[in-house]
């Protein structure tokens, strides 16, 4: 796999507190992860550093034997940074209230995993058709899974930004994890939600589509999101199939 990401401060925000990494492990797997802080002056800045580096340093000392194992090692390692974050929060009083969703995919030969714990979204690109491969957790989308809200109502809904699950806020947390193939030509968007509530699908899918190096979409996806206002940060990661690397037989 190859991998580019790029994170933005964007237009409107007086800091930035996404954060972005990828780690390799000893078993040749590796791990991507966005995630974006929020709560108080630094406390997203925190919380979102915290749970990038601590998971991130985990793996890149971990032995993994196959994908299922991977699978129950993320989750173990998401409810471990959940009780750390929770307990960083409850030390100092400018961090009350901190937390960060988390978007992530552990690649592992011919399949990878992937999870999310808020509304930072996993994408695949394959065959030329884009699709969202994570359920936000959030108020909107629970409203219009229910019926209460049609997506176009659900695009100016006035609490957009609510989120129902969050990483380091509750005791328990609640992520989902779900496992796939991984076929030749496969291409992997993790983005924080200053991406994904500026930029159409429709856009993401033509830059995806385009001509350009890795590196120059993911550049091109967050000069669309800032020239549409950059109302929050910006944070994309792309993760694409090397040839003669996974295939689709």
């Amino acid at each position: 796999m190859e991998y580019a990401y790029r994170s933005d401060i964007g237009q409107r925000r007086p800091s930035n507190q996404d954060y972005v990494g990828v780690f390799n492990n000893p078993s040749g797997a590796t791990l991507a992860i966005v995630a974006d802080g929020m709560g108080g002056h630094q406390g997203g800045d925190v919380a979102s550093k915290m749970a990038v580096s601590h998971i991130g340093y985990a793996f890149a000392k971990k032995e993994l034997a196959d994908i299922r194992v991977a699978a129950k090692w993320l989750i173990a390692e998401l409810a471990k940074e959940n009780d750390r974050i929770l307990e960083r929060g409850q030390q100092f009083a400018d961090l009350t209230g901190m937390g960060t969703t988390i978007v992530a995919i552990l690649v592992y030969g011919r399949k990878f995993v992937v999870a999310n714990i808020g509304d930072s979204r996993a994408y695949l690109y394959r065959h030329d058709r884009f699709v969202q491969i994570t359920e936000d957790h959030s108020l909107v989308n629970e409203l219009v899974r229910m019926g209460e809200l049609t997506p176009e109502e659900a695009e100016n809904f006035p609490r957009k930004n609510v989120i129902t699950r969050s990483l380091g806020v509750a005791p328990d947390v609640d992520a989902d994890v779900n496992t796939y193939d991984l076929l030749a030509g496969d291409m992997l968007l993790l983005c924080t939600d200053g991406l994904s509530k500026t930029v159409s699908d429709e856009q993401m899918a033509a830059v995806l589509a385009g001509q350009n190096t890795l590196q120059g979409k993911v550049d091109e996806l967050v000069a669309l999101a800032n020239e549409a206002g950059g109302p929050d940060n910006i944070s994309a990661l792309l993760a694409m199939t090397q040839k003669g690397g996974a295939s689709d037989d």
